[in-house]
C-alpha cells in the first residue's frame, strides 16, 4: 500500500496532514461503487429537474454501459471518446469505463468537428459515446462505433448489458481518464490522470476545505469534462455518499435559478463570470439560496465587487480558489475562516509550492514568482507531447507558468501569466493589472485586456468591456475609463481603445474567451 502525506507542514493553524492509503491494486470506480458496499443504495446520486437517480441505479447503469463498451471488443487500456450533456447517462459511462478498465476521455461538448476528429486520431479512440444534437460533431471523423446514448438505438444497446461488472484489476498508477487542456495556441494536449488522483483530490480538498458530508446536494455550473467541474459533480459528492445535481444544457441564469429552486443544492459552484451573470440578473431580486452553505469559485479572478454585490443580495460569501487541469483541481484555496480578497488563497494540503524567477531560483514574500505545484494528484504528462511535458512536468513538479505573490500570512495573489507580459509605448505591463483595475470600476460588468498587434508593428493595449445595465459603450465611457486607469495606477498603462459588448465571449468552460475578443479588435482594425 502506498501512503500519501502532506508534503510540508500545513499553514492553517488546526489543520491535519494527509495520511490514507490507496491500494497498488486501486480501481477509481470505487469511489461510487463503495457507497453500495456502505448502504446507501436506495440513496439519490443524481438528480435533474426531470429525474433521480440512486446509488444502485446509477451503479447499474455504469456497469451495463461498462459491459456494453467491453462487448464492443475494447480490453484494458483502450480509449473512448465522451462527448456527452452533464447528465445521468455521463455519470455511469465515466465510472462504467473505468470499472472495465478502460480510459474514457472526457471532451467539452463546444469542440468543434475538426477538432473532435483530431482527439479521436490522437487518443486512437475506436469507440465515442454522445447525445444525439451532438452527432453533427463527428462529421469529419468515422468511429468504428459511435453510439448516442440517448437514441432507440443506444438505450437498447444499454438494455440488454447485464448490470453487474466485477471491477478490473487495474494499479493505483494506470491511467484512468484523460481531459484535454488546449492553453491559448497550438494543438490541444491530452492531460493524463491515473486511477488514484481522484482520491487525493478527495483527501486534500473536499475533506478539508469544503468539508463535504452525506447530506449534501453539490450545483456545479462548470461542466463534468472541466476538471473543476468534474471534481464537483462527479468525484466529491460520490466520495462523500452525497448528492450531484446536473444541468444538462447551457447555463443561462433563468436554468440556473431553476435548478437551484429545485433540487435546493448545499454547495454552489461557479466562476467569476457566472456570479456576475446572476447577480445582475433581474431573477436575483426574487431567488431563493436559502438551501446554499456555500459558496466556492474559481478558474478566474474573483473582483470585490462581486463579491460585495453576491453577498450583500445572498448573505453569502464567495469562497474563492485556484486549480488546473494538470493537477485535477483546487491547490489554493481562501476558507470561510481564512480569507483575503483579491487572493487565491493558501495552500491546500497536501501540496507543495514554490515560487521561483526565470532562472528557477526561489523568491520570498512580497516578491513576484512563477507559481510550481507538487502533489500526487499531478498528470504525469501529456499524451503524445514530449515537448509539451518537457515544459511543463519537470522532476516531479509541474512548472504553471503563473506569476504570482506571496505574502507573510501564506496568501497567493495571481499576476498574471509569465508570457504575457506587454510593451506598450516603451514599457511594460501586465493585462491582468488593468483588468483588474477596470473590473472595480462601476460602470463595468465584466471586462478582459489585450494586447493587440497593429499593421505597423507595434503593440497597443486594448480592452474589450460590457457596460453595467443602462450605461452606454460611447466615447464619454471610454475617456472615463482611460482617465480611471491613468488615476489608479500608471499614465502609461491606460487601454487605448475599448470595444463594447453586450456580454462577452464566453469558452465552454464559462471563462471570457480572450481569442475571441481578440479576433472582434482584429476585425474592427482590418
Amino acid at each position: 500500500m502506498t501512503q500519501i502525506v502532506d508534503p510540508v507542514p500545513n499553514d492553517t493553524p488546526g489543520a491535519r496532514e494527509i495520511q490514507f492509503s490507496v491500494p497498488q491494486h486501486y480501481n477509481a470506480s470505487a469511489i461510487l461503487f463503495d457507497n453500495l458496499a456502505a448502504g446507501r443504495g436506495g440513496k439519490v446520486a443524481v438528480v435533474t429537474e426531470r429525474e433521480s437517480l440512486t446509488y444502485a441505479e446509477i451503479c447499474a447503469q455504469a456497469c451495463r454501459i461498462g459491459n456494453g463498451l467491453l462487448d464492443l471488443g475494447l480490453t484494458r487500456g483502450d480509449r473512448l471518446v465522451l462527448v456527452l450533456n452533464d447528465s445521468p447517462d455521463y455519470i455511469a459511462a465515466i465510472f462504467g469505463a473505468l470499472r472495465a478498465g478502460l480510459v474514457p476521455l472526457l471532451i467539452n461538448t463546444l469542440s468543434p468537428a475538426d477538432q473532435i476528429a483530431f482527439f479521436l486520431e490522437d487518443s486512437a479512440a475506436t469507440v465515442a459515446l454522445t447525445h444525439g444534437e451532438h452527432l453533427g460533431l463527428f462529421s469529419q471523423s468515422s468511429p468504428k462505433h459511435l453510439i448516442a446514448l440517448d437514441s432507440d438505438e443506444g438505450k437498447a444497446w444499454i438494455s440488454k448489458q447485464s448490470p453487474d461488472l466485477p471491477q478490473a484489476d487495474t494499479s493505483r498508477d494506470d491511467m484512468a481518464f484523460w481531459m484535454y487542456s488546449s492553453g491559448s495556441t497550438g494543438k490541444p494536449k491530452g492531460v493524463v490522470h491515473l486511477h488514484h488522483d481522484m482520491a487525493y483530490t478527495v483527501e486534500s480538498y473536499a475533506k478539508r476545505v469544503l468539508q463535504i458530508q452525506e447530506s449534501d446536494i453539490c450545483f456545479s455550473v462548470p461542466k463534468i469534462f472541466f476538471a473543476y467541474g468534474f471534481g464537483n459533480s462527479v468525484t466529491f459528492p460520490f466520495a462523500a455518499g452525497a448528492t450531484t445535481a446536473l444541468l444538462p444544457d447551457r447555463p443561462t441564469p433563468e436554468r440556473m435559478f431553476a435548478l437551484i429552486k429545485t433540487c435546493r443544492p448545499t454547495l454552489f459552484f461557479a466562476l467569476p463570470t457566472v456570479y456576475t451573470a446572476l447577480i445582475k440578473h433581474p431573477s436575483a431580486a426574487t431567488a431563493d439560496l436559502s438551501s446554499v452553505r456555500l459558496c466556492i469559485s474559481a478558474a478566474e479572478v474573483l473582483s470585490g465587487d462581486v463579491f460585495t454585490a453576491w453577498k450583500s443580495r445572498f448573505g453569502h460569501e464567495i469562497m474563492e480558489g485556484l486549480g488546473s487541469t494538470e493537477v485535477l483541481h483546487i491547490y489554493l484555496s481562501n476558507t470561510l475562516d481564512q480569507k483575503k480578497l483579491g487572493s487565491a488563497g493558501k495552500r491546500v494540503p497536501g501540496y507543495e509550492l514554490k515560487l521561483t524567477d526565470r532562472d528557477g531560483q526561489s523568491v520570498g514574500p512580497g516578491e513576484e514568482g512563477i507559481l510550481w505545484i507538487r502533489g500526487d494528484s499531478d498528470a504525469p504528462c501529456y499524451w503524445n507531447r514530449p515537448d509539451k511535458t518537457a515544459e511543463t512536468m519537470r522532476g516531479d513538479w509541474i512548472w504553471t507558468g503563473d506569476r504570482f505573490v506571496v505574502d507573510q500570512d501564506g496568501f497567493y495573489f495571481f499576476r498574471g501569466r509569465a508570457d504575457d507580459l506587454i510593451k506598450v509605448s516603451g514599457q511594460w505591463v501586465y493585462p491582468l493589472e488593468v483588468e483588474l483595475c477596470l473590473n472595480e470600476h462601476p460602470k463595468v460588468t465584466e471586462c478582459t485586456v489585450l494586447g493587440l498587434t497593429l499593421a505597423d508593428g507595434r503593440t497597443t493595449l486594448v480592452a474589450a468591456v460590457a457596460p453595467g445595465p443602462g450605461i452606454t459603450g460611447d466615447d464619454a465611457l471610454s475617456s472615463e475609463l482611460k482617465d480611471y486607469v491613468k488615476t489608479t495606477l500608471l499614465p502609461y498603462k491606460y487601454p487605448r481603445q475599448f470595444l463594447y459588448l453586450d456580454t462577452l465571449p464566453k469558452t465552454g468552460t464559462d471563462k471570457i474567451d480572450r481569442q475571441a475578443c481578440k479576433r472582434l479588435f482584429n476585425e474592427m482594425e482590418a
